[in-house]
């Protein structure tokens, strides 16, 4: 691109969304109404071989009408704002409601709420151009030619937001900007990646992200064949995210209720290590996302984990008045079979580096990230997966080279059971899970149970 272009987003008005929604309150004559409105805006700028081969960008417009009536409840959307259309999606909301079965649990509609203010909306991230990717990615081309390696990834920008509103008063909104810069490098027989979102474009720097998925990938260069077995292992904020990840429902009062948690029965007992504390907090500094659930309610940080020990749950309304607790504002939409979840986990992190967890490592691994991870026991929170883009050997406190990637076999709670040391924790972004707030760690005893061939 030889001159810049204006961003394909536009931004996102509020106050038009709110019209909306005061629009379809007004035309239904349900005994209780909900909508929600949400608008977003995406741009994509795809790269391989060192080159761009794809600019995309969509702007979306959802609208979604609850109805209340007798007791029963249905949800119907549209994307579409002719009058027409909104009295449509109300007359469907009404007409599913009144074919569902009453809902013993279902609790009258929240009326207004104060909500605490967050700011995640970036004018500059809102305004970024396809022209302004495209440099940012032509120069991470250009170094990786010139190190006869090849570069391929994503470079994302965009905004959200929403609008909630109900028939007895509540009104909330929310808007954020959001970017993401993802990028391996590849070379015959080793790669190397990195990765980095957040709302503030300011703060991923694509050139950085691409020296350290290079000197990953020169490496890693010709890697050797160890055996399988139990190892001391360094594992970066993107790979622990990928892990715990698969913990966040867990957490939920509902999946406890329904005996479908890893923590059911193990509530207040320490289960894992006691340097293991976990918040749910969607106000801490580098977490995204709105400071109210899918009912309206606002969102209450959490304490979930307390130095091992399994304290605390997150509820929606209608799971704690099942379950004779408090709701934290962590329900989804309703209707829903999920009852709740905490969507802004944040791991306490400790003091250590990672080249300090290296330089205390006899004989260990260090992983880049882990991808294609399932789940084995849903109890013992067992995973199985492969690590990727860059696998090492640590001998004698130094990286001894690039090693073949291996399957592993591991508990996450037994994971957390055995971490020795704890880096700051950072905004992380993986492949496997949603962004969450972790450090890196060194884990004794992780399970490596196959060697792969690549």
């Amino acid at each position: 691109m030889t001159k810049k272009t204006k961003s394909a987003a536009t931004s996102v008005s509020l106050a038009e969304l709110r019209r909306i929604a005061e629009r379809v309150l007004k035309i239904s004559d349900a005994d209780e109404t909900e909508v929600d409105v949400g608008a977003e805006t995406d741009a994509l700028t795809r790269f391989a071989n060192n080159t761009i081969h794809q600019h995309v960008a969509e702007q979306t417009l959802g609208i979604s009408v609850r109805a209340v009536v007798d007791g029963r409840t249905a949800r119907a959307t549209t994307n579409k704002t002719d009058d027409e259309s909104l009295r449509q999606a109300v007359v469907s909301a009404v007409s599913l409601a009144r074919n569902q079965p009453k809902n013993p649990d279902l609790l009258p509609m929240l009326r207004a709420q104060k909500y605490q203010r967050v700011s995640r909306f970036y004018p500059k991230t809102a305004a970024t151009s396809a022209y302004d990717r495209a440099k940012a990615v032509t120069r991470v081309c250009k170094m990786a030619e010139k190190s006869n390696q090849t570069a391929a990834g994503i470079f994302s920008s965009g905004e959200a937001a929403t609008v909630m509103a109900n028939s007895r008063g509540l009104f909330a909104q929310y808007q954020q900007t959001k970017s993401e810069f993802s990028i391996t490098i590849l070379e015959t027989n080793s790669s190397g990646w990195a990765k980095s979102n957040s709302p503030d474009i300011s703060t991923i720097d694509p050139d950085e992200l691409a020296d350290a998925a290079s000197r990953k990938a020169d490496q890693s260069r010709e890697p050797k064949e160890i055996k399988p077995g139990h190892y001391t292992t360094i594992l970066p904020p993107a790979a622990v995210l990928d892990l715990v990840g698969f913990l966040f429902y867990d957490f939920a009062g509902t999946a406890v209720l329904d005996k479908r948690s890893c923590w059911t029965g193990r509530l207040g007992k320490r289960i894992l290590g006691d340097n293991i504390t976990i918040w749910d907090d969607v106000y801490h500094s580098l977490q995204t996302g709105q400071p109210y659930d899918g009912e309206g309610m606002p969102r209450q940080k959490v304490l979930l984990v307390d130095r091992g020990t399994v304290n605390n749950l997150v509820y929606s309304r209608a799971t704690a008045k099942k379950m004779k607790a408090k709701a934290t504002g962590h329900g989804f939409l309703l209707p829903n079979e999920y009852g709740e979840a905490p969507m802004n986990l944040v791991f306490a992190g400790g003091d250590k580096s990672i080249d300090e967890m290296i330089r205390t490592t006899e004989r260990g691994i260090m992983v880049t990230r882990l991808w294609y991870i399932r789940e084995v026991d849903p109890y013992e929170k067992i995973l199985t997966g492969m690590t990727r883009d860059g696998t090492f050997l640590i001998e004698n406190g130094k990286i001894a080279g690039g090693i073949r990637n291996f399957r592993f076999n591991q508990s996450v709670v037994e994971m957390l059971s055995n971490v020795e040391m704890l880096s700051p924790s950072v905004r992380a972004a993986g492949e496997e899970s949603f962004e969450m707030v972790v450090p890196a760690m060194k884990v004794r005893d992780f399970n490596f149970s196959e060697v792969t061939k690549f």
